[in-house]
């Protein structure tokens, strides 16, 4: 029986040359985040406690001093829930009004999906939050994942994947880190998350948003430029003349 020739590797290495970015983009935004999200989730199911989360916060509880507590309430409150839904509603207006419905849409389910997804987690791991000491911006409801952590970041991720084909993709990057950064810090500092409630809130919404761009735009961000609103035709601006009058001049 002849032997049958050993099926050659030349097309599958030329596929994976040609995709190796949205590879990478897929592990780096969507595998990875959610893996991390899985384990500490996973954590949180069975009581297990985190070693680092009641060391950070003893910290941040040691360096605690009257203008951290004023610079970390601001950032803490520009987070909320009020505030980034409000930006939110705001850009997803900009987007319709500028026609631009395909990027409005994926903004509603990207900050929107975000929310919702934190609402049915918080109830679903019913995580108690620390209480190490008292707050000075106390709050009542579930811990894990974080509302703030998940909101900024939603929002700077959907930023970030519609602005990057433009100049402003590094500024907007780079300022994005730093809020989304600062509002997380700020919840542990305020001694009403522990880090891997942030952590959780980081990872679930760059996952969220990342799979949902590349659903919308088949990559981890936006490649192209919104295409402009179509031109009226002119030949429907033109005013009629009449049948058998004198025709205008050319």
């Amino acid at each position: 029986m002849p032997q049958q020739p050993i099926p050659s590797l030349a097309p599958m290495a030329a596929w994976f040359k040609a995709h190796q970015g949205r590879l990478l983009a897929l592990f780096a935004c969507v595998l990875a985040p959610l893996y991390l999200f899985g384990e500490l989730a996973k954590n949180i199911r069975e009581g297990e406690p985190f070693a680092f989360d009641e060391a950070i916060l003893r910290l941040m509880q040691h360096h605690a001093a009257e203008p951290l507590d004023r610079l970390m309430l601001l950032a803490s409150t520009v987070g909320s829930g009020p505030v980034v839904g409000s930006l939110d509603l705001l850009l997803f207006l900009v987007l319709l009004f500028r026609r631009r419905r395909l990027d409005a849409l994926f903004w509603a389910l990207a900050t929107g999906g975000a929310a919702l997804l934190n609402m049915l987690a918080k109830h679903g791991y019913a995580r108690v939050r620390p209480d190490l000491w008292v707050s000075i911006a106390p709050e009542t409801s579930f811990s894990f994942p974080s509302g703030h952590a998940m909101q900024s970041t939603a929002l700077v991720a959907s930023l970030v994947v519609l602005f990057w084909p433009t100049a402003a993709r590094l500024p907007i990057l780079l300022l994005g880190l730093a809020f989304a950064l600062l509002v997380g810090i700020s919840r542990v500092y305020l001694g009403v998350h522990y880090p891997s409630d942030i952590l959780a809130g980081w990872a679930a919404s760059t996952a969220w948003v990342s799979g949902l761009s590349f659903l919308f735009y088949r990559h981890a961000v936006r490649h192209q430029p919104a295409p402009l609103p179509a031109p009226a035709d002119s030949s429907m601006l033109r005013r009629p003349h009449r049948h058998g009058g004198t025709r205008p001049p050319s």
